[in-house]
């Protein structure tokens, strides 16, 4: 469209031209661009491009805001323009120089568990769908009850809805070696051998119906279904491992000896060292949470619906992935998610006041 392109032609102009864009790409509803020279930026300009909802520098890069789809549109028309786009990994790796080592390290955080949400989400809607079906009053409409349900068909639905987050794990190791920068199957396979079945399963330990294995005397060793942080570490120590074997081993046995050592030394850490030490730490997070969740009089939602937006500002909430992920496995409810929800309503109906109220025409397109 003739209206993108030329929004595209203006961005490219407020930002400084084509010379000082050094790589950009886009998500889902950002143009994310790193520039050479910030002051080069016309902030105000950039404001009052059409389509433009907000525009600011997080993260290392100049985030220009556009809106799912719209972004998309955008984005093309700038590259038909004669800028190169680039990968969003690759914007993201020059972004990982910005910053203090704490936003570092909470970027990347979120840049291991974000690529899990949908699995989660498609997992929880599935959840959702198998208690409908086989509610009494829904049955009771087609004149059948619980005991008309097929044993075959619960089993089918098993399958969707337990397999994530019982090989939790497994995710979460792949995604960690993924992001640095080892080899991902390595990461699957540890992240499966900690719920392999041969060690007490999680849950059955949690219930009574099982018994922690005792190895060297003193290190209770279990599986770690469902568990998030063990399996981070695992493939955070595990990767930088593989790099550091691959620049040892001759080139010769590097096929066979680097996956071998890696693989042998991260599990006897996994299982003995890092398993215990932070399935233990998820454990007091996790009882912390709860009792914030618990308070009485709406402390909680006061609180956590008052921070969280705040701690969204400064790009560092990717952090509660983890917490949310360990609330649904082990309580199958996230409290915590409808209080944010809540709390992003509030925001929602604020917009819609400063949009019928405000006469900025901008101001209020933007609400």
């Amino acid at each position: 469209m003739a209206e993108n392109r030329e929004i595209a032609k203006e961005v490219i102009q407020a930002i400084g031209g084509k010379d000082n864009i050094a790589s950009f790409a886009h998500c889902a509803t950002r143009l994310r661009i790193m520039v050479h020279d910030k002051e080069k930026i016309d902030q105000k300009k950039v404001e009052e491009i059409d389509k433009v909802k907000g525009a600011f520098f997080n993260s290392g890069q100049y985030q220009i805001i556009f809106g799912t789809g719209t972004v998309n549109r955008i984005f093309e028309e700038v590259e038909k323009l004669g800028v190169t786009g680039t990968s969003k990994e690759e914007v993201k790796s020059q972004a990982k120089k910005e910053g203090n080592v704490f936003q570092r390290s909470i970027r990347t955080f979120g840049d291991v568990f974000v690529p899990i949400i949908p699995v989660l989400v498609a997992t929880g809607l599935f959840m959702g769908l198998r208690g409908l079906l086989t509610q009494p009053q829904i049955l009771a409409l087609f004149g059948m009850t619980s005991q008309d349900i097929s044993p075959n068909f619960l089993l089918f639905t098993q399958v969707l809805t337990d397999t994530a987050f019982a090989f939790l794990p497994a995710l979460v190791a792949w995604s960690a070696f993924r992001v640095f920068g080892g080899s991902p199957v390595l990461g699957i396979v540890l992240g499966l051998m900690l719920v392999n079945q041969a060690l007490p399963n999680a849950y059955a330990v949690a219930d009574g119906s099982a018994q922690p294995l005792t190895m060297f005397g003193f290190i209770p060793v279990v599986g770690y279904q469902g568990s998030v942080l063990p399996a981070f570490f695992v493939g955070l120590i595990g990767a930088k491992l593989e790099r550091a074997l691959r620049k040892r081993v001759p080139e010769a046995l590097d096929l066979i000896l680097t996956p071998f050592l890696t693989l042998l030394i991260m599990i006897v850490l996994g299982l003995f060292a890092i398993g215990p030490v932070f399935h233990s730490f998820e454990e007091w997070v996790l009882q912390g949470t709860t009792f914030v969740l618990d308070l009485p009089f709406g402390i909680a939602g006061i609180v956590i619906g008052f921070l969280h937006q705040i701690v969204v500002v400064t790009g560092v909430h990717h952090i509660f992935n983890f917490l949310e992920i360990q609330l649904l496995e082990k309580n199958g409810v996230n409290a915590f998610n409808a209080i944010i929800t809540c709390a992003m309503a509030a925001q929602g109906a604020a917009c819609l006041a400063v949009g019928l109220k405000t006469k900025n025409s901008k101001l209020k397109a933007l609400a």
